[in-house]
């Protein structure tokens, strides 16, 4: 059966609803935001359509049904427990031409009520012919993802300004271009960022101006530890708009399969001891695309703005007039430490979190080891694989008690995490023990020892007991992880 998709528009037209249980509430619910004038035909009601009774906005039949009250309505619904006045109704409202749904009837519906995405003035349906309902909710459910609720006011400015685009360009291919750059540019950007005033400026400027090619942007967004299922909506949609997709190495390839297939994607790895592209390589790229009126998305592991260089590139982008925005994302810190099961803060076992990156040696005499040494505190540690012996001998030195324990989460939130747990005495010969490679993050304080009993995902954390041993000079690691350490040692202190 193939159905001829329709919008009603329902506004002050009478509806009759046959029944008052759950089901026939969904129903009205959706009546009342199409503001159509609702009478409900049921002998009991749900709290909330009495409600609605008793405020005015439907109005009551608790008498016996009489097929009179169809002569004056547009559309019936039937939604009782008895099968026999449903068909009743259907074969009534049949014979006066009255569309009538039937819940969970297919074969006496004249018209099927569809899940619905509503951007206003923007709305999507999704209809299975009432032979599938669970699977077009589905669908629904997916589209919400990647539909951006700008849309709706997207929509309203394109209906404010049309009469004025075919007098601009009556031209129908000319009017299209048009009507790309409206809804892929500068003013759907700015709308996303809740910007209506501006957007509406950007607007009458495209409106005026003489076509030119439409300006590039850039996306700075935050792709998570490597679970695709911790990007953010805003993300999942960034990438599926994307021209350009400038990735980290750290990306997974379950987040880049989310992208638009069709996107440039250009991996700017930077890892040392291996080819890699620079920082400035990387701005270079940006502005190159986005000059070429792409829209770029650079893709970073973790969020841009947590040891990601974010900052630096939209200083950059900034200092040349590009357009962009930030999609935040979930840093390593937050998803690798919920992965293992560890709280990063607890009221029996720490109250703050400190965020340090540790790339090498040649500024950890510039850190403030006393505070990083303190207890009831919990430290996470990005890129610290490499040096990971010095940070336990520092930490130590300064008083931190050496039966302190840790875990250092590797490949966090990915298929093939691992999570080796130990103290601090025990820290760099349990990396080596167990060859921990990067991406890993170090969790240490009083709230690691909770990844043993409050693990969930992947395996069972590494933590066979072990005696402690002496200090491990980081020469001792392999090569491998030496290669890792990079310029700065910084750290962040959030409460």
């Amino acid at each position: 059966m193939k159905l001829y998709p329709l919008f009603a528009d329902l506004t002050n037209r009478p509806v009759l609803v046959v029944g008052g249980g759950a089901v026939a509430e969904r129903k009205i619910a959706a009546l009342l935001d199409a503001q159509a004038r609702i009478t409900v035909h049921a002998l009991e009601l749900t709290p909330q359509l009495q409600a609605w009774a008793d405020a005015g906005r439907i109005t009551l039949r608790d008498e016996p049904f009489d097929e009179v009250w169809l002569d004056a309505v547009w559309l019936v619904i039937a939604a009782t427990s008895d099968d026999a006045l449903n068909k009743r109704v259907a074969a009534l409202a049949e014979s006066r031409r009255i569309f009538v749904n039937v819940v969970d009837e297919s074969a006496l519906c004249s018209f099927h009520v569809p899940a619905v995405i509503d951007r206003a003035p923007l709305t999507i349906a999704i209809s299975s012919g009432g032979d599938a309902p669970m699977l077009a909710r589905l669908l629904r459910e997916r589209l919400e993802t990647v539909l951006d609720h700008s849309l709706g006011a997207l929509a309203t400015l394109a209906a404010r300004l049309r009469k004025r685009i075919r007098l601009r360009h009556p031209d129908l291919s000319a009017r299209r271009s048009f009507y790309e750059d409206l809804f892929t540019g500068p003013v759907a950007m700015l709308l996303r960022q809740g910007k209506s005033d501006l957007a509406l400026e950007a607007a009458e400027q495209l409106l005026s101006s003489t076509p030119v090619r439409t300006p590039g942007s850039v996306v700075l967004v935050g792709a998570g530890p490597g679970d695709p299922g911790l990007l953010t909506l805003r993300a999942l949609r960034a990438l599926n708009e994307a021209d350009v997709i400038l990735h980290d190495r750290l990306v997974s390839a379950e987040v880049l399969d989310l992208a638009r297939r069709d996107a440039d994607r250009i991996k700017v790895a930077k890892q040392a001891g291996h080819h890699h592209t620079t920082q400035d390589g990387i701005h270079a790229l940006l502005l190159k695309h986005a000059r070429a009126g792409k829209r770029v998305v650079r893709l970073k592991g973790g969020d841009p703005f947590v040891f990601g260089r974010g900052g630096e590139e939209l200083e950059f982008l900034r200092e040349h007039d590009i357009p962009y925005e930030v999609v935040p994302g979930i840093t390593a810190a937050l998803a690798c430490a919920a992965y293992a099961g560890i709280p990063l803060t607890h009221r029996d076992h720490a109250q703050s979190v400190r965020f340090v990156t540790a790339h090498c040696r040649a500024s950890m005499d510039t850190l403030d080891w006393s505070a990083l040494a303190q207890e009831r505190q919990t430290l996470a540690v990005y890129m610290g694989v490499g040096e990971l012996a010095t940070l336990q001998s520092k930490l130590i030195e300064h008083g931190r008690a050496a039966s302190t324990p840790f875990a250092l989460v590797e490949n966090g939130s990915r298929a093939e995490q691992r999570v080796i747990t130990g103290t601090l005495a025990q820290l760099a010969e349990r990396a080596v023990l167990h060859a921990v490679r990067s991406p890993a993050l170090l969790v240490l304080g009083e709230v690691a020892a909770l990844a043993e009993s409050l693990a969930w995902f992947g395996q069972a954390p590494l933590g066979a007991a072990i005696k402690p041993i002496r200090k491990m000079p980081s020469s001792a690691l392999p090569i491998s992880d030496q290669r890792t350490r990079r310029n700065t040692l910084g750290a962040i202190h959030h409460h």
